[in-house]
């Protein structure tokens, strides 16, 4: 809920937008602030608020200043923190930076400062949900030599991937689309591409049994879900184990699952 006496800053929700309201607000000498996405942003009769409009050299000002006072794994938790898209942890990335600033250097180790905590530990479930999505997107070869897959993460970890991705996968084309969030990252054999593709769910959903699957690709999907069966000892399954490993809801991803969803 916003209250009428802390000034309400409207950024883009990118991660410039927000390191961009971080200096403006030393600019306008407001410590604290209300912070708001500007496409969820509803304002209420008569009030008002400040438009954040993302500035790179601003934000790479602040980023600087971030590096110069902040141990990189420090670094690190604030940017993974960030793609939670948690309105909370948008703020509470502005009050940590605050925090940084208006402190000698050696606070991020201050667990004990509420956001400090806050943000390591969205940190780490958004570098969980990533580690996952590393391990079990598996990718469909279509008949134009595309390889696709389709997601649907808890968190924006697109941008995270997608080293991961090309670095595993240098020599083909894919593209990973997020079904949630409507975009996709493509890869052409020399640069990643942010794509935005106007998929409604249930097209989504079927994208990619929608696509012309390569000859090859059915063969190798059907040989792989065969080596799986011959070795997958029925006597020792523990499935409570197994689903704690591999949670349902990646089994979508995974083509020995396939049909047991």
């Amino acid at each position: 809920m916003l209250t009428d006496d802390l000034p309400i800053y409207i950024f883009d929700g990118t991660f410039y937008g927000l390191l961009t309201a971080i200096f403006e607000s030393y600019e306008r000498k407001h410590p604290r602030i209300q912070l708001c996405c500007r496409e969820t942003y509803a304002p209420e009769f008569f009030s008002g608020h400040i438009d954040i409009h993302s500035d790179k050299v601003k934000a790479q000002r602040v980023w600087r200043g971030l590096q110069q006072k902040v141990a990189s794994v420090h670094l690190g938790h604030f940017y993974k923190a960030f793609f939670s898209e948690q309105a909370a942890i948008h703020l509470a990335l502005f009050r940590y930076a605050r925090y940084i600033f208006d402190h000698p250097a050696g606070h991020d180790f201050n667990y004990g400062h509420e956001d400090v905590l806050a943000i390591a530990q969205m940190s780490q479930r958004v570098h969980r949900e990533k580690h996952r999505m590393e391990a079990f997107v598996r990718f469909k070869k279509s008949g134009n030599g595309l390889f696709f897959a389709v997601i649907s993460p808890d968190y924006n970890v697109l941008p995270l991937i997608s080293k991961h991705f090309r670095n595993r996968y240098a020599d083909q084309p894919w593209l990973i689309y997020d079904e949630r969030r409507k975009y996709g990252i493509h890869y052409d054999l020399h640069a990643l591409h942010e794509v935005t593709i106007d998929f409604t769910q249930e097209q989504a959903m079927t994208a990619q049994t929608a696509v012309i699957i390569d000859a090859q690709e059915e063969l190798y999907t059907q040989l792989w879900k065969d080596y799986f069966r011959s070795t997958n000892i029925a006597e020792r399954r523990n499935m409570k184990l197994h689903i704690q490993h591999v949670p349902r809801r990646y089994w979508r991803y995974l083509t020995e699952k396939e049909g047991k969803l």
